[in-house]
């Protein structure tokens, strides 16, 4: 018996797979990591799962050039396997075709995804670069996640969509200075088991613990008690759904009627607080938003919305808001209330106090405000200018050339021929799937690169078997986590599988771009590269020598 212990890192953090002989046989948590998460191990009976796409599968309609009707149709249509170079040769025909015929914003690039944890196997970066490469494409912007908060918070406080992790007080901060945490949408910990593009250790847990230990107090505003984990000994303010922002104006409404806002930072630091007081005491509609008008709305009572008033503005407090508060209608007034009243209570700028989005929702969120420098692969720029919202891909679809409005402009949806799906499932996390099933009928071609047939796969006219992050060479580098850690392959890719830049290399190759996509570099080539390139960067988190 020959044992290999190999590192593994994953959106759930780091493990050890154990090899036999050549054979994967179970992955166990890292000894460093205090807080594990169970789902990590479930990679090895997924890897040779029977829902596993094994060889390039072509939908037998789209293959015969037959109408989407009945069963025919994407998502009930049989499929037919075929070899590498026949996939290969009709997906670059089809690409040719569509942009020929309807130029390159028919093509449309996925949006942005998941897929597996790993720098160089990014799979929307790898999808963007062939994109761009060929002629460009049409592109998405912002996150099913967060898209509310990344438009609204660069108009309210500056920045860019993501600045604000840097800057909001991290957990040892708040153990150190905070009071009083008041959480809207919770802080449930079953979340910071993930973190995107891979985390070395889990610490969220451990870092509550030292401030409910340090003596801070929390409020959990929310429908589910369990938002909050049961050691922080939280307040339940139990909440009807969607009504945030109903609450956060009785709060404020009754710390101004009061006295208790912060008028010298509203003062100093803010612009607009005059405008919204006289929409607060109801002297712009007549409707003043008091406590007695949020309890009727929010199922809090009176007295718990004054409470809060008080306690926010006479404690060193935090506002925090989840991201599931802003994943509605007008999500972006959430996000921008909360902010108003973090001005208002008098703890904005001041050391474990203000305002924060997030945490708990990814491990890394609150941990560090940030990661050291990671090279990764050179972007192309895109040609091509148009893009569309994240969530509008279902409108794209149905109503290419209809204006809408986003973020202050006007925009019009390009019409897509051609949709090129890497890495993500839009089948998961689409707000009304009936409308994306009736959509996704609407386009002449879809190409999905899959390890598995998900909804996705089959709702695809031409799917190509990908290898998981178990079957690559690679180093994940998460989210704002300092550390980076190696991912040698730990086992052959199942079936046919390739990655998805052997993939992408194939179809360069047969466009006539392969010198330009690659470099010259073969995989293990550019990981090493990008590896080395990072532990020579200033403030480089990587130590030590690619293994092996």
């Amino acid at each position: 018996m020959v044992e290999r212990r190999l590192s593994v890192a994953t959106h759930w953090g780091s493990f050890v797979a154990v090899v036999d002989s050549g054979r994967l046989v179970r992955i166990e948590p890292r000894g460093d990591d205090p807080e594990p998460s169970p789902i990590g191990p479930g990679m090895v009976r997924a890897a040779d799962d029977s829902a596993r796409v094994l060889r390039p599968a072509v939908r037998k309609g789209w293959l015969n050039g037959l109408p989407r009707a009945h069963d025919t149709a994407r998502g009930v249509d049989a499929f037919v396997e075929v070899s590498w170079d026949d996939a290969i040769t009709l997906v670059s025909d089809e690409l040719r075709r569509v942009r020929s015929q309807h130029g390159d914003s028919a093509v449309f690039g996925g949006s942005y995804g998941w897929a597996s944890a790993g720098t160089f196997h990014n799979a929307q970066n790898q999808l963007h670069r062939f994109l761009a490469l060929g002629g460009g494409y049409t592109d998405s912007r912002n996150t099913y996640s967060t898209a509310a908060l990344e438009v609204i918070l660069p108009h309210v406080i500056g920045g860019h969509p993501w600045s604000y992790q840097s800057r909001m007080p991290m957990w040892d901060e708040i153990a150190e200075n905070c009071e009083l945490v008041v959480a809207f949408g919770g802080l449930a910990l079953k979340n910071s088991q993930i973190n995107p593009g891979g985390l070395a250790r889990h610490q969220t847990q451990d870092l509550q613990r030292r401030c409910r230990e340090a003596g801070v107090r929390f409020v959990n505003v929310s429908p589910i008690r369990s938002d909050t984990a049961g050691f922080l000994d939280a307040q339940w303010v139990p909440i009807i759904p969607n009504t945030d922002t109903a609450a956060m104006l009785g709060i404020a409404h009754t710390m101004l009627v009061n006295g208790w806002h912060d008028e010298n930072f509203l003062h100093r630091c803010c612009t607009g607080f005059d405008r919204f007081a006289s929409y607060l005491t109801g002297e712009l509609d007549g409707v003043p938003k008091d406590a007695a008008w949020a309890a009727r709305i929010t199922g809090l009572g009176r007295d718990t919305i004054t409470d809060l008033a008080r306690r926010l503005t006479t404690q060193r407090s935090l506002i925090m808001v989840n991201y599931a508060v802003q994943r509605a209608d007008h999500g972006e007034q959430p996000i921008w209330m909360s902010v108003v009243l973090a001005a208002m209570a008098g703890s904005m700028g001041r050391p474990g106090g203000g305002w924060g989005a997030g945490y708990a929702t990814m491990d890394a969120t609150g941990v560090a405000p940030g990661r050291p420098s990671v090279a990764a692969v050179p972007k192309v720029p895109n040609p091509v200018p148009d893009f569309i919202p994240v969530a509008r891909i279902a409108d794209t679809l149905l109503h290419p050339g209809r204006t809408i409005d986003y973020d202050g402009r006007r925009l019009t949806l390009p019409e897509l021929r051609l949709v090129y799906w890497c890495g993500g499932n839009p089948f998961h996390h689409h707000q009304d799937l009936h409308r994306l099933t009736r959509a996704w009928q609407t386009p002449d071609t879809v190409v999905v690169h899959e390890a598995w047939w998900n909804t996705t796969a089959k709702f695809a006219d031409i799917v190509l078997p990908v290898a998981t992050t178990l079957e690559r060479h690679d180093f994940a580098a998460g989210f704002s986590d300092p550390h980076l850690v190696a991912m040698p392959k730990v086992r052959e890719p199942e079936g046919e599988s390739r990655t998805d830049h052997q993939i992408f290399a194939a179809l360069a190759s047969r466009l006539g771009y392969e010198q330009e996509f690659t470099q010259s570099r073969s995989e293990i080539e550019w990981v090493r590269h990008l590896y080395e390139s990072t532990r020579a960067e200033p403030g480089g988190a990587v130590r030590g020598r690619w293994p092996g």
